[in-house]
């Protein structure tokens, strides 16, 4: 992909700053950054506002148009500090004051690097920093006198550029995809059907596009001569795609439902329990009463499998072992719950045991059948990094000792002849889509998710997690069925609509109780048809990647002085 400008010609005098590169930014730009953040970080639940992401990369992009190298990434970065402050706020909720402050600031400067990253190459392959436009006016100038095409290209870069750096954010340091831009839209569900051919990416591609475009054609007005439409020549692009998309989504969601599915009654229990609580053994026999009650509640209703959220579930004497198992002895309901696993560790491994966050699941006769141990863990919630070497980490955060990730995917079969089929995951696995993706097989039943968003209290962090579950549904073509300990319990279908949702009065999704709900299964127990991301994953990113680093290479071998 070649990017290529006009002559350049002499621009008009700015009003806004003297000609010359620049190491600082005024007044206006340091808004522009803030003001630009803040319209992405309320994109996302709550409040979520989803047409402020429509708006947010153009403004930035723009805004920093005539800036030098370095203090386009710190306008980048300043932005990116102020998206991720707001976005990632519920963190502050952790019961841990002097962890979740630093977690927030350390984990909003690190994501702060990808937008200052994408604001510094974006100026530099496009030519509109202080290298190769002297000012703001005059960089405006120059890329408003660009063909048409070359317009094209270059805001079509951009997008990619934006998508591939997200894809090093879902993967660099173990991976952080908790706020992708294309999140942002998971109630907009025609335009989520994009995602299972491109992921994730695809939408965040076709915002920052949209952005970009539009950004491009309102500030085009003031320097090319333009007839009554001719301004939205920059929009026409990306309008085009977005309205292919939508239609194709509506065909998609009003396509009929086989009359002939399977059904599964389901009871989720939600036992609202304070991350302080579960960490006091003190407690445990009054968490554990809770629980049971709930569960006794949920169990006169009747449904083929119960199920506990993660961290609902202390550690069990013998008695209450007993009382659980006489619980569902009779009821042929089925037991699924997440708790810690432990088994012994190798001579070698310099511990006497393993242990592990895991899922199991019961029998009605309350046998046990099958465990699924977590594969990804969170960084100082269940893992300490270094602890062998560094032992003092531990004393940074609330937990003990470190988790042991599983080793693969889960499957649990079960009900008549083992034709359920529900693949389990755990926390926060869900919003790894490469990582989702290895859980779902054409015998998917639906994705089982086991969470405990309680050490975020009554936040947005709920949400954004329920966010990342829609859209790993639609990506994979399965529904999802997430149980939680104080939000949100609910089912998605494969289209990444909410068939039920628990709440209780007014709304409320964050107090105790259960939700009997009926989740439709695969058509008479034939394989499901799955999507074409789950069969060729992130093509659409690692395009993206491709781009964009053509793009930067294309852009240092154009700045390179000849001999």
């Amino acid at each position: 992909m070649a990017f290529t400008t006009l002559p350049d010609s002499t621009p008009p005098p700015d009003p806004v700053a003297p000609a010359g590169p620049r190491r600082r930014f005024s007044g206006w730009r340091w808004a522009t950054a803030l003001l630009g953040g803040l319209l992405l970080g309320l994109a996302f639940p709550t409040p979520g506002w989803a047409g402020l992401a429509w708006l947010g990369p153009g403004l930035l992009l723009f805004g920093a148009v005539g800036l030098p190298a370095g203090a386009a990434f710190r306008f980048g970065w300043l932005a990116g500090i102020v998206y991720y402050l707001v976005a990632l706020r519920w963190l502050l909720h952790i019961p841990f004051p002097a962890g979740a402050i630093a977690g927030w600031l350390a984990l909003s400067a690190y994501c702060a690097i990808y937008p200052g990253l994408w604001i510094w190459l974006s100026l530099r392959v496009l030519r509109l920093n202080s290298s190769g436009a002297e000012t703001f006016r005059a960089g405006l100038g120059h890329f408003s006198g660009r063909p048409w095409f070359t317009r094209l290209r270059q805001l079509l870069f951009v997008a990619a550029l934006w998508v591939a750096l997200e894809m090093g954010l879902a993967r660099f340091l173990t991976g952080f995809p908790w706020s992708l831009l294309g999140l942002t839209q998971w109630r907009n569900a025609p335009l989520l059907q994009l995602t299972s051919f491109t992921g994730v990416y695809g939408v965040s591609f076709l915002l920052v596009w949209g952005s970009v475009a539009l950004a491009a054609a309102v500030t085009g007005v003031a320097y090319r001569p333009v007839n009554r439409f001719g301004w939205t020549a920059d929009l026409r692009g990306p309008l085009f795609v977005l309205l292919l998309v939508v239609g194709l989504g509506f065909t998609r969601l009003v396509r009929p439902v086989p009359g002939d599915r399977r059904q599964l009654t389901v009871a989720l229990v939600q036992p609202s329990i304070p991350q302080e609580v579960i960490w006091d053994s003190a407690a445990n026999p009054a968490r554990f009463e809770k629980v049971f009650q709930l569960s006794q509640q949920a169990l006169a209703t009747r449904p083929e499998v119960l199920i506990w959220p993660e961290g609902s579930l202390p550690d069990m004497t013998r008695e209450q072992l007993a009382a659980m198992t006489k619980l569902f002895a009779g009821t042929d309901t089925w037991w699924i719950f997440g708790s810690a696993d432990s088994e012994p560790a190798p001579a070698d491994a310099g511990a006497q045991w393993r242990h592990y966050n895991s899922a199991f699941l019961f029998t009605p006769n309350g046998r046990y059948a099958d465990t699924y141990r977590k594969r990804r863990l969170v960084i100082f919630g269940e893992y300490i990094p270094l602890e062998r070497w560094l032992p003092f980490m531990k004393w940074l955060t609330p937990i003990g000792a470190s988790f042991t990730p599983g080793n693969g995917p889960g499957a649990f079969r079960f009900g008549t002849s083992n034709t359920l089929h529900v693949s389990p995951m755990i926390c926060f696995e869900d919003v790894f889509p490469h990582h989702t993706r290895a859980h779902v097989s054409p015998e998917t039943d639906f994705v089982l998710e086991l969470t405990n968003n309680g050490w975020f209290g009554e936040s947005g962090a709920q949400w954004q997690h329920c966010a990342s579950a829609v859209l790993r549904a639609v990506e994979n073509g399965v529904p999802f069925v997430r149980c939680t300990n104080n939000g949100i319990t609910c089912w998605i279908d494969e289209f990444g609509r909410i068939g039920d949702l628990f709440s209780e009065g007014a709304g409320q999704v964050y107090g105790a109780g259960f939700l009997r709900t009926t989740v439709p299964l695969r058509t008479d127990g034939a394989p499901r048809e799955l999507t074409w991301y789950h069969e060729h994953g992130d093509t659409f990113g690692w395009s993206c990647v491709l781009v964009a680093v053509g793009g930067v290479a294309q852009a240092g071998r154009r700045r390179k002085p000849t001999v």
